[in-house]
C-alpha cells in the first residue's frame, strides 16, 4: 500500500501543480480532496503450483479507441514491465524479443494469443499478456450557482488484462478494472465548460493510464506463482547442455531438471482451434553446473539420452 500511495502521488501532481496556479488568482477557501477507487472483474479462476521466476512477454498494448495517442500506451507499457521486473518475482519481457509482426496477429481488435503462445514457447516464455484500454475519460463539474463553486474533476480509466499459458495456450487472468480518481477544491466563479482540461494536461491522462495497468501488478504476480516452471535446450556441445534460462530465472547450480520433448499439438476437431499440447516424452535429467550469458545455464548429463534443441527442461 505504502508503494501504491507514492505512485498515485506522481498520478495527482499535475492536478495539485493545477490547484496551486489557480490559487494563485483565484484564492480557494479549502484544499484538494481526493478520492481513489478500483473495481475488479476477476473472470477466470486459477488453480495452485509454485516454481522459479518464470518469464512474461508483454504485448503492445491495444485501446478500443483508435483516437487516443499510442505514445500514451508505449508508455504505460514501458513502465508496466519496469515495475513487474522490480518486483523480482518475474521476469517481463518485451515483445520485441518474438521479431514478429505481432500487428498482423490482431483479429478483432485482440491478440490471437494461441497462435503467439507457439510462437514464444521457444523463447523459454511461460505466458503471454494482453493489456488493453478500454475506456478513458474526464468529467468536470461544479455548483450551478455562487460566486465560490465547488468544482470536482472525475478521471475514470478502465483497462483489461488477459494472460495465456505459453504451453497450452489457456487462459489464465481475465480482468476487467476501473480506476476512478476524484479531485475537488473551491473556486471562483468559473464557466466550467469553457476549461480545455483535456488539451492542456495531457500528462494527467498518461498517469492515470499507468496507474490502472500498474495496480493489476499483485494479481500478475500471483497468477504467474501457480504456472509450472519450464526452460528450452538452447544448445548441445559434446557433454554440455545450454539451456536458454538460468540465474536470473531463478535456477540454483547443483539443481537436477527432467528433459522431455516436444509433445503433440491438439486441434479441435470442429473448430480446427488450437488447443494445446499433450505431455511429452520423458528422456532423463540434466544437472546445472554453471551460468553462461545474460540468463542462460550450463548442465551436464545426470540421466537418460538422445536430447535435442528445444526439449523441455522443468525442474525435477
Amino acid at each position: 500500500m505504502q508503494k501504491m500511495g507514492l505512485r498515485f502521488g506522481m498520478l495527482l501532481i499535475p492536478i495539485l501543480m493545477l490547484g496551486t496556479l489557480s490559487a494563485c488568482v483565484m484564492e480557494p477557501t479549502d484544499q484538494p480532496k481526493i478520492k481513489k477507487e478500483i473495481k475488479d472483474v476477476n473472470q477466470v479462476a486459477r488453480k495452485e503450483d509454485q516454481g522459479p521466476r518464470k518469464r512474461l512477454m508483454i504485448l503492445p498494448f491495444l485501446d478500443v479507441s483508435p483516437d487516443r495517442s499510442q505514445e500514451l500506451r508505449d508508455e504505460a507499457r514501458t513502465e508496466f514491465i519496469r515495475e513487474l521486473n522490480k518486483t523480482g518475482d518475474v521476469i517481463a519481457l518485451d515483445s520485441k524479443d518474438l521479431k514478429l509482426d505481432t500487428q498482423k496477429m490482431i483479429v478483432n481488435g485482440e491478440y490471437n494469443l494461441a497462435d503467439l503462445a507457439k510462437q514464444a514457447q521457444s523463447l523459454g516464455v511461460a505466458a503471454l499478456l494482453e493489456g488493453k484500454v478500454i475506456d478513458l475519460k474526464v468529467r468536470r463539474t461544479s455548483d450551478p450557482v455562487g460566486v465560490f463553486r465547488q468544482l470536482k474533476t472525475t478521471f475514470e480509466c478502465k483497462v483489461r488484462v488477459r494472460i495465456v499459458s505459453a504451453h497450452s495456450g489457456k487462459e489464465l487472468f481475465n480482468t476487467l478494472k476501473t480506476v476512478t480518481v476524484e479531485e475537488s477544491n473551491v473556486r471562483v466563479a468559473e464557466n466550467v465548460n469553457t476549461d480545455r482540461f483535456l488539451e492542456a494536461n495531457p500528462e494527467i491522462l498518461a498517469n492515470l493510464m499507468k496507474e490502472s495497468f500498474l495496480d493489476f501488478n499483485d494479481q500478475i504476480i500471483s497468477t504467474m506463482d501457480k504456472m509450472s516452471w519450464e526452460g528450452r535446450i538452447a544448445a548441445i556441445s559434446g557433454d554440455r547442455v545450454f539451456l536458454n534460462v538460468g540465474r536470473i530465472s531463478g535456477l540454483q547450480i547443483g539443481d537436477i531438471l527432467k528433459v522431455s520433448d516436444e509433445g503433440d499439438e491438439i486441434y479441435d476437431p470442429q473448430s480446427g482451434n488450437y488447443i494445446g499440447k499433450v505431455p511429452g516424452r520423458l528422456k532423463g535429467t540434466l544437472e546445472v553446473v554453471s551460468y553462461f550469458g545474460q540468463d542462460g545455464a550450463i548442465c551436464i548429463i545426470h540421466s537418460g539420452a538422445g536430447f535435442k534443441e528445444n526439449d523441455r527442461v522443468q525442474l525435477y
